[in-house]
C-alpha cells in the first residue's frame, strides 16, 4: 500500500534581486502566480497534505489562495534557511506518519510526472531521503552532486565551495527532495547554522543522515529547463516563454489550430475547443473558455469571464471582456463588447461599443438571437434587446429607447 505523502512548499521569500516589493510567489507566469503551478503538480499526483511555508506579506499571500481550502499555512516570522523553514512545519506534521516532501515554491516548471517519479523512487528504494538531479549544459550557481566510483550520492557541494574538479561536474541540485518524515526531522535536530549566512540549510539534513548510515539516493529525472528556480525579472520571463510554448503545445495537441505560436499568448487558465483556429497577435488572459469551430484574431483582446459557444467569430482589433457570445454570433471587426449577453446567430458590427460602464457601476447588455447590431452603434448599458431586432448603423441605445432599423447589411 503506497505511503501517505506531504509536502512543505517554501513560499517564504521576497526576493531582493527580482527588486519588487511583491512576494515572489505571487509573480505570475501566463497569468497565474508562479506558487500556483507548484501546488498544482502536487494536487496531480495525490499529495495528501499540503503546507505552505510564508514569510514575507504572508497575508497577501494567503489571500491569493484564498478559495484552496486544503492549504495548511505556517509563518516562518524569519527567514532563516531551507532547513529552518522545514522545522517550523514540525507542529503541522505532529499527526503524519510518511514521506514528506520538500520542494521551493519558486518553481512553476515543476512537472507532475517528475514529482511523481520522486516519491515513487523513494518508496520503492525504501530510503531515508531522496533527490531528483539535472545535467546542465552550464551547472553555473548550482550545487553539485557528488557520488562516489560506485554511482551512490555522496553529498552536495554548493558552488562556492567546489574544488576546480567538482566545477566542472554537471549533475546539479534543483531542490527536488523526498524525505521519510521521522528521519527529516531527526536531522534537522542536528542541524547547525554554521556558514556565512547563519542559516540551516536543508541540505544538511542531507548530508547527516549520509553521514549516520542511512540510504541516500539521487536520479537523474529532473529536464534542464524544469531545474530554472526565479531569481530576476530576466529569468521571469524566460520561464514565461517555456510555460507559453507549453501551454500552447498542450492546446495544438487538443486540435487547436496556432497560425503563429510565437505571435500569440494564451493564458494558462483558457480553455478551446476543437477545430478552433487562433490568429496572430491574439491576446487571451484569464479564464476564457472558446468553444469549438471558432476564429480568433488577428490582433484579438479576450479578457476574463469571456464564453464564446461554438462556431464564433471573434475579428480583428476586437476585445470583449467577462461577456458570452452564442454559437454562430459574430464580431468581426474593431469592437468593444463588455458585460453582455449575446444570442445565437446575431451579428455585430464593424466599430460598435458596448458602454458598460456609467462612471460608478458597471451594468449588463442582453442582445437577443439573430439581432444585427449596425456598424459604429454604441449600445449603452443596463439594455436589453429582443430577439431579431436590426439596429441601424451609427445608433446610440439605451434602455427604453425605440430601435432604429435600417435593415442591415
Amino acid at each position: 500500500m503506497p505511503k501517505a505523502t506531504a509536502a512543505i512548499i517554501l513560499a517564504g521569500g521576497q526576493s531582493t534581486r527580482m527588486v519588487t516589493d511583491m512576494p515572489k510567489v505571487l509573480h505570475e507566469v501566463c497569468g497565474r502566480p508562479m506558487l500556483s503551478y507548484v501546488i498544482d503538480a502536487c494536487r496531480e499526483i495525490g499529495i495528501d497534505r499540503l503546507i505552505c511555508v510564508i514569510g514575507y506579506r504572508k497575508d497577501d499571500v494567503i489571500s491569493a489562495f484564498a478559495e484552496d481550502k486544503d492549504i495548511v499555512w505556517v509563518s516562518q516570522a524569519e527567514q532563516k534557511g531551507t532547513g529552518h523553514a522545514a522545522i517550523v512545519c514540525r507542529d503541522a506534521l505532529s499527526d503524519f506518519e510518511g514521506d514528506v516532501v520538500v520542494i521551493a515554491g519558486d518553481m512553476p516548471l515543476l512537472r507532475s510526472e517528475t514529482l511523481g517519479l520522486l516519491v515513487k523512487t523513494h518508496e520503492k528504494n525504501n530510503a531515508a531521503v531522496t533527490l531528483a538531479t539535472a545535467i546542465l549544459d552550464d551547472p553555473s550557481g548550482y550545487g553539485r552532486i557528488i557520488r562516489d566510483e560506485y554511482g551512490n550520492l555522496q553529498g552536495i557541494v554548493e558552488e562556492g565551495d567546489c574544488t576546480e574538479e567538482q566545477r566542472h561536474i554537471k549533475e546539479i541540485n534543483p531542490s527536488y527532495y523526498c524525505f521519510d518524515k521521522k528521519y527529516l526531522f531527526e536531522a534537522l535536530d542536528q542541524v547547525r547554522p554554521d556558514n556565512v549566512k547563519g542559516e540551516y540549510y536543508i541540505t544538511d539534513a542531507l548530508h547527516i543522515l549520509i553521514q549516520g548510515g542511512h540510504r541516500a539516493d539521487a536520479f537523474r529525472g529532473v529536464a534542464a529547463e524544469d531545474a530554472m528556480g526565479i531569481n530576476s525579472r530576466e529569468q521571469l520571463a524566460e520561464v514565461g516563454r517555456i510555460m507559453q510554448n507549453r501551454i500552447q503545445h498542450r492546446l495544438m495537441h487538443q486540435g487547436v489550430t496556432i497560425v503563429d505560436p510565437p505571435n500569440t499568448w494564451i493564458d494558462a487558465r483558457a480553455e478551446i475547443g476543437q477545430d478552433t483556429v487562433i490568429y496572430p497577435f491574439t491576446y487571451i488572459h484569464g479564464r476564457v473558455k472558446i468553444g469549438r469551430f471558432c476564429s480568433i484574431g488577428p490582433f484579438a483582446y479576450l479578457r476574463d469571464g469571456t464564453v464564446l459557444k461554438d462556431d464564433v467569430v471573434v475579428g480583428v482589433f476586437t476585445e470583449l471582456k467577462n461577456s458570452l457570445l452564442g454559437s454562430g454570433a459574430r464580431a468581426r471587426h474593431l469592437s468593444y463588447i463588455g458585460d453582455a449577453e449575446i444570442g445565437k446567430e446575431v451579428e455585430i458590427g464593424a466599430g460598435t461599443l458596448f458602454a458598460n460602464f456609467d462612471g460608478q457601476q458597471i451594468h449588463n447588455t442582453v442582445v437577443g438571437d439573430r439581432t444585427y447590431i449596425g456598424q459604429g452603434s454604441i449600445l449603452v448599458a443596463p439594455l436589453k434587446v429582443a430577439e431579431n431586432e436590426q439596429i441601424a448603423h451609427g445608433t446610440v441605445v439605451k434602455e427604453g429607447d425605440s430601435i432604429s432599423r435600417d435593415g442591415g447589411s
